[in-house]
């Protein structure tokens, strides 16, 4: 595995051409290829865009455009997502040098996003994501631009790589982990009989879920065992159907 292989970039509503391009450049000068773009509120493939790109054209032009972000996270198992600040949520953040190198393993598809221009990654996008990470700056003025946030994480993912030269091998896990397709799929069914035994009800079902995804993404857990707990789902909703028929 060559560096850059299994990280994509995803980048949530970006709405700048200019911003995009850069990105594409940069992530070119730092051996990333993977660019996704979840819902570009502009034109990412403009000639503005393809200007900024310069030598990186070929990064841009093999974005990948998608609808949602589940969608851009398709086949990864792992996922760092940015923010300029703790959110009502507890959450850990950490320094792109401390999380970064995480996302680069043998046999791991992973994603590093990013949010908005605007407003950064919301509690519901960040709950994608296992890791956090928020970049040191100075704190009278801290926002960073979406091209230089990406580029700040592109350098010290590629000095990870220069340091260290082949990505380690998975040590906790015997097999793979699960995707974060499996793992959403998973999400959805536990709302949905969490909701039908009104532990949730539509109006706390976000944040309460927010706080299951934060939970039980830190497990890492296995296909099996998501297989195992989907089970459980599948006995409750059996056991609440046989209920409702007495």
């Amino acid at each position: 595995m060559s560096f850059g292989d299994g990280i994509k970039i995803v980048l949530v509503e970006p709405a700048g051409e200019r911003n995009i391009g850069s990105i594409a450049r940069v992530m070119k000068n730092m051996g990333l290829t993977a660019l996704v773009l979840v819902n570009p509120q502009c034109d990412p493939f403009s000639e503005e865009a393809r200007l900024m790109a310069v030598h990186g054209a070929d990064v841009l032009q093999g974005a990948m455009v998608v609808g949602s972000l589940p969608e851009g996270l398709r086949d990864c198992q792992r996922a760092i997502a940015t923010t300029a600040r703790p959110r009502g949520i507890p959450t850990k953040l950490e320094t792109p040098r401390e999380a970064l190198p995480w996302l680069w393993e043998k046999n791991i598809n992973s994603a590093l996003i990013f949010g908005p221009e605007d407003r950064g990654l919301s509690n519901q996008e960040l709950s994608y994501a296992q890791r956090f990470i928020c970049i040191p700056s100075n704190p009278e003025y801290p926002s960073l631009n979406l091209a230089q946030a990406v580029g700040v994480c592109a350098y010290e993912l590629y000095q990870h790589f220069h340091n260290q030269q082949s990505p380690p091998t998975n040590q906790e896990e015997d097999t793979e982990l699960a995707s974060l397709e499996v793992l959403e799929g998973y999400y959805q069914h536990l709302e949905s009989v969490l909701l039908k035994i009104n532990y949730l009800y539509p109006h706390t079902a976000p944040a309460k879920m927010e706080k299951f995804r934060r939970l039980i993404n830190r497990a890492h857990l296995q296909p099996q065992e998501v297989a195992m707990l989907r089970g459980i789902l599948r006995q409750a909703e059996w056991a609440i159907a046989q209920n409702r028929e007495k």
